[in-house]
């Protein structure tokens, strides 16, 4: 995902295996296998994957599943956003070494202390590191070396966590989903604004759905064409941890075209007048709990009415690595409802599962959108390269190349 070759690594301490002959696995039997993706000297980065049963002789981490193998298992949210408030089955290693008290005070349920804790040497007293381990993704597990956790509470609708990482600065989590970290945030919030931004001729009216850490917003002010940025998020907490925490992103809120709303995204849409944006961006999180209606064709029929003829929507719309089956789904909706055009388009973000995410961009019926060649390109607008901070990911290079897609995709996205 984030390194040019991979090696196995061994965690200490290891348990060895017994010679006795081992029974055979029942047919969902699965081990996991920690390798090591970056500097061999360091634990800062890792990922798990699940292989099936072959006979491997180190040290591993078994498990054995119940159900459809293709759905785990419990480490998956239900779609109905409810959470097992324990430690999934699938990081059951947290409990392979015993809990150290003082990493315990700084723990969470996702930062667990006793998984890939290690202890350096005798001298380095209690010399421990911890990683946050996102479980949402059945099969593997993408891991950060945390530093210090900065913030942990709920909110009225999901958990905010905080934490300083070793190696990408601060990171955002809600309800166990990585959001965003410093490092990486550029390339997903320059995509997601620039790439339907610069698809058309002088935007002014822009809607923002969720985008509650102000990094979209950011991105928007810098086209000056632009007179009006409504935005819709319904966590006021994600707001204010942003601004407190992240304000390289939450400067976007300092914009005085900027009018904030504080609410359910579906309600505030229903009741805005018909056509009344150029671009409509929804930086929604993942579909479950609060964000599981931004998925949804009434939802998508509602955002087509918002917008005026010609106009534009993007919407993260999940990995071309592991979720062609609901990028699918998604784009048959939306070809039903925008009669103009339907494209997906996608970019690299090292902390999301996969390393990559996608967006759907669409356009009302009305004057021809050509989506993969920029009409707007950012170059051309005066300050915008420098607005607020230097661009650091998009260009209109990269707008091209997000809409190349590789063989596999077009297969199973039939639709595109």
């Amino acid at each position: 995902m984030r390194a040019s070759c991979s090696t196995i690594f061994f965690l200490p301490p290891f348990v060895p295996i017994p010679k006795t002959p081992t029974p055979p696995p029942p047919p969902l039997f699965t081990r996991e296998i920690e390798y090591r993706l970056s500097n061999t000297h360091t634990h800062s980065h890792f990922h798990s994957l699940s292989y099936p049963h072959r006979g491997w002789s180190w040290r591993i981490k078994r498990k054995y599943m119940e159900g459809d193998a293709g759905r785990d298992l419990g480490c998956q949210k239900t779609m109905d956003g409810k959470a097992n408030e324990d430690i999934p089955s699938c990081c059951l290693k947290a409990r392979a070494f015993a809990p150290d008290p003082e990493l315990q005070a700084n723990c969470h349920a996702t930062v667990v202390s006793g998984w890939f804790s290690e202890s350096r040497s005798s001298a380095d007293d209690v010399a421990k590191r911890m990683y946050f381990n996102n479980p949402m993704w059945p099969g593997e597990a993408h891991s950060l070396a945390v530093e210090k956790i900065l913030f942990k509470e709920k909110s009225e609708y999901q958990e905010v966590l905080v934490f300083e990482s070793t190696t990408y600065g601060k990171v955002l989590v809600l309800d166990g989903i990585l959001q965003l970290s410093e490092k990486d945030e550029c390339a997903y919030q320059e995509m997601i604004a620039h790439l339907p931004l610069c698809s058309i001729k002088s935007p002014k009216n822009v809607l923002v759905v969720g985008g509650g850490d102000g990094g979209v917003l950011r991105e928007i002010s810098r086209h000056s064409s632009v007179e009006l940025i409504d935005i819709c998020e319904i966590d006021k907490m994600v707001i204010d941890v942003s601004k407190k925490f992240f304000p390289e992103l939450a400067v976007g809120f300092e914009d005085s075209r900027v009018h904030l709303h504080v609410g359910d995204a579906v309600e505030f849409i229903r009741n805005v007048p018909e056509g009344k944006y150029d671009a409509i961006i929804v930086d929604s999180s993942d579909p479950v709990g609060p964000a599981q209606e931004l998925v949804e064709q009434p939802f998508f029929e509602m955002l087509a009415r918002a917008l005026r003829p010609g106009g534009v929507l993007c919407n993260m719309a999940e990995s071309m690595w592991l979720h062609t089956h609901l990028i699918q789904d998604m784009i048959s909706v939306c070809q039903k409802i925008f009669k103009g055009s339907v494209h997906y388009a996608w970019t690299s973000v090292p902390t999301y599962p996969s390393g990559v995410i996608g967006f759907i961009l669409c356009s009302t019926e009305g004057p021809p959108v050509d989506f993969r060649n920029p009409v707007n390109p950012i170059e051309k607008l005066e300050g915008a390269l420098d607005h607020q901070r230097e661009l650091k990911f998009y260009n209109s290079q990269m707008h091209k190349a997000a809409f190349a897609l590789p063989p596999f995709v077009r297969k199973e996205v039939k639709c595109l």
